[in-house]
């Protein structure tokens, strides 16, 4: 995977040149990208995720992708859902998102495969998106507990701590975030304000973050069994 940067105007983009190019005289970089309607009117959208935000499922040739514009949740949405404070692309959560993804899998750990990170700026402000490739038939974890057995569960401990020793402290580890694919590998989305840090405390924090969520989804005991997986994935 190369990273590049493309900019016109007041978008800069951060994408994948091995992915994206120049095809058939049309540029695939540009605006458009992020733009919803832009994917409504040439029919390739196939869905859409439920929750803030609205994430977008597109057909792109023999491949489907996420596109995910990035939205403010609590207190601050009252004053925009959609701006974010401009300190620079570089600094911006889409390009930040995009950079961590793109070193994760190159690392060969289960996240999407990253697209392009596009930032919009007006000004003192921005909005961003995100795109990533779709994990085809990929359930969240909240919605295979009903049946989760105890492999699976300690898969997804072990595949927590595949990450955690790479240094990824996952600020919103909850069962939506964790998906598991028909293969039951687990796979770890959505990667928005998280960063690489030395061991610490956090760790310990992102397990007692997904242990209320598992609750949260009736699955209080599972937890344990996680933690079971966790800890057998422990270097020697």
């Amino acid at each position: 995977m190369r990273l590049a940067t493309y900019r016109t105007g007041k978008v800069s983009i951060l994408y994948d040149a091995d992915s994206l190019c120049d095809a058939c005289g049309t540029p695939q970089i540009g605006p458009h990208l992020f733009d919803p309607g832009y994917w409504r009117q040439t029919g390739t959208v196939i869905g859409e995720a439920p929750g803030r935000g609205a994430s977008l499922f597109l057909q792109v040739d023999d491949e489907q992708w996420v596109l995910r514009p990035y939205r403010r949740g609590g207190l601050i949405a009252r004053i925009s859902t959609e701006r974010y404070l401009w300190c620079g692309a570089e600094r911006s959560r889409a390009f930040r998102e995009m950079r961590l993804t793109a070193h994760l899998h190159a690392l060969d750990l289960p996240v999407p495969r990253p697209m392009a990170a596009g930032v919009t700026r007006h000004g003192l402000a921005y909005e961003a998106g995100l795109i990533t490739v779709r994990l085809p038939g990929a359930r969240a974890l909240a919605d295979c507990l009903p049946e989760a057995d105890a492999a699976l569960l300690r898969r997804v401990g072990t595949t927590i701590r595949r990450f955690h020793d790479a240094g990824l402290d996952h600020v919103d580890l909850n069962a939506r975030n964790l998906l598991v694919d028909a293969s039951e590998t687990v796979w770890l989305i959505d990667l928005d304000r998280c960063r690489l840090r030395s061991p610490g405390r956090w760790r310990e924090a992102n397990l007692e973050r997904l242990a209320r969520s598992l609750t949260k989804f009736d699955a209080p005991s599972a937890i344990d069994i996680v933690r079971q997986g966790y800890v057998s994935e422990a270097p020697s």
